[in-house]
């Protein structure tokens, strides 16, 4: 089965791996694209190797060369880069200038309100990179200001995600037909898919596509600590806990500095004082495997997820009906 998500991003399976922060290398973006999906690498990925954090964007941009050259060097399939677009626009344009020198195929890039997003896609769609666009929050205003913007992919992102969720309550399986039913462009749907049920739905609502994080952390190709790994196949979405932090609310499994942020949170910290004791916990928590200082960021669809598996055997499973 072919359609415009395979098609526009010449892929086998309409699947995209999340590009999950520090949790993203070349052996694992590429073991993705071969198992015919398309695999992403985030913009950290070329810190992990190098083991020290840079505020260089300089610098950051050239680690992130080397892990995009390492992954053509592992696969003759398409991958995708993640293209920064927070405050700090240096970044975004470091990372662009790689990008197209590099000639990656595919960008994501992350959507926050109020980013010059015409001057950010333009040298893209100049160089036929191909633009999955991903906000935050999704709505039907900005899925129809990006589609303008000439966006190749649309992802809806429902409250069902892991980590940072979006600023309105809207469920996966609300948001995707909201979206589908606004743009012409082909959306993909994000969100609390741990199995091949959750991808029918997807299809069924009008997505074109599935974005999927989670699922691909518990393999044996990730990055990720292993008793992180056997965290997740052991835990369920019950498991979870949520707190306020910027900008809204952040989903993960109980560690002992989740616990604490959930308690000063009940006490009324606000949310700046919280997000301070988050810094860095992400790689601490899911590189590392320290659950002391650390968060286990995680979608709610980690329930079926029973096995450490390779990258393969998650795609087949997920992308059955594509088989």
């Amino acid at each position: 089965m072919k359609n415009r998500i395979c098609e526009i991003l010449n892929i086998e399976k309409p699947i995209i791996q999340g590009p999950m922060a520090w949790l993203t290398n070349a052996d694992f973006v590429a073991a993705v694209s071969n198992a015919g999906g398309l695999g992403f690498l985030s913009a950290t990925a070329g810190q992990i190797v190098d083991k020290t954090l840079t505020r260089s964007p300089e610098i950051h941009a050239e680690r992130l060369r080397t892990e995009i050259q390492k992954t053509k060097s592992l696969t003759n399939k398409p991958f995708g880069t993640v293209v920064i677009a927070g405050s700090d626009l240096n970044y975004t344009w470091r990372i662009i200038d790689t990008v197209i020198e590099e000639k990656v195929p595919v960008v994501l890039v992350n959507g926050l309100p109020g980013l010059p997003y015409e001057k950010i896609f333009k040298p893209l769609k100049e160089n036929n990179i191909k633009i999955v666009y991903r906000p935050n929050t999704p709505t039907i205003e900005d899925a129809k200001a990006a589609e303008k913007l000439g966006i190749n992919v649309y992802v809806a992102t429902g409250f069902d995600e892991g980590g940072t969720v979006p600023e309105r309550v809207i469920g996966t399986f609300s948001i995707v037909p909201m979206i589908v039913d606004a743009i012409n462009t082909p959306v993909m749907a994000a969100g609390g898919i741990g199995d091949v049920r959750g991808v029918r739905a997807a299809f069924a609502l009008g997505a074109e596509g599935v974005f999927a994080g989670s699922a691909f952390i518990p393999t044996k190709e990730n990055p990720a600590a292993e008793n992180v790994k056997q965290m997740i196949v052991d835990a369920t979405a019950e498991d979870l806990l949520m707190f306020r932090t910027l900008p809204t609310y952040y989903r993960s499994l109980p560690t002992k500095l989740v616990n604490k942020l959930v308690e000063i949170d009940k006490q009324g910290a606000s949310r700046e004082e919280i997000a301070k004791l988050m810094v860095d916990g992400l790689r601490i928590g899911m590189l590392e495997g320290n659950t002391d200082e650390g968060y286990i960021s995680i979608g709610t669809g980690i329930t079926p997820i029973k096995e450490i598996r390779t990258v393969k055997e998650v795609i087949d499973t997920l992308m059955q009906d594509f088989n």
